[in-house]
């Protein structure tokens, strides 16, 4: 489980085909290669990973068939800027929101527009994913836990603020690029729920 707080943006050293799977070497800025281990879990760009191999600067991941086709993973190339989040640890602010690092879909930048003290941007999105988006709602963004300014049947719009440009890859984008959603997983659930309970009427 992550927040959306991302914690550092790293770099792709190399990406190395293996079978159908790929592995990614990351170079991370702020994060200590030290105080991760085998095993742990990493959301690169809002997708979660498992740490399977480690130098002392830097770390792979072995991202399957599954997250080539359902994420922007298979678009990353040696040199690429990624958002970094270890983990959720018990005790651990939640500052963001609930992030499971399970991304949903993979939109589109439709638009980048500079507000003064903010940029906004605004993403086309699969209609069936966007009831479970709503104004004021949080939604991940490749990986980055934002608040949604508005949102209609195919697209939804967030604000960044400095801090955000700064500390995440975001503002490197432009319209055309493609991310990572995820939506807030509580909707989801109360969704399923609410069905069996339809059903059952």
């Amino acid at each position: 489980m992550f927040t959306g707080l991302v914690e550092d943006v790293g770099v792709v050293a190399s990406v190395r085909r293996q079978s159908d799977a790929v592995v990614l070497t990351i170079r991370p800025n702020a994060i200590p290669v030290a105080e991760l281990s085998l095993g742990d879990s990493v959301a690169i760009n809002g997708v979660c990973l498992t740490v399977t191999e480690m130098d002392s600067a830097s770390f792979c991941v072995l991202a399957g068939r599954e997250t080539l086709v359902r994420t922007s993973t298979g678009q990353l190339r040696a040199q690429s800027k990624v958002n970094l989040e270890r983990a959720l640890r018990v005790g651990d602010r939640l500052g963001g929101h609930m992030v499971a690092g399970h991304v949903d879909a993979v939109a589109q930048i439709a638009s980048r527009r500079d507000m003064g003290a903010n940029i906004e941007y605004s993403f086309r999105a699969p209609r069936d994913l966007m009831r479970y988006v709503v104004e004021k709602g949080s939604v991940a963004v490749d990986g980055i836990s934002l608040t949604v300014n508005r949102a209609d049947d195919s697209s939804f719009a967030v604000a960044l603020i400095p801090h955000t440009v700064k500390h995440t890859n975001l503002g490197d984008k432009s319209a055309g690029h493609k991310v990572n959603i995820e939506v807030d997983i509580i909707g989801k659930y109360v969704e399923r729920l609410l069905g069996g309970y339809t059903q059952k009427g």
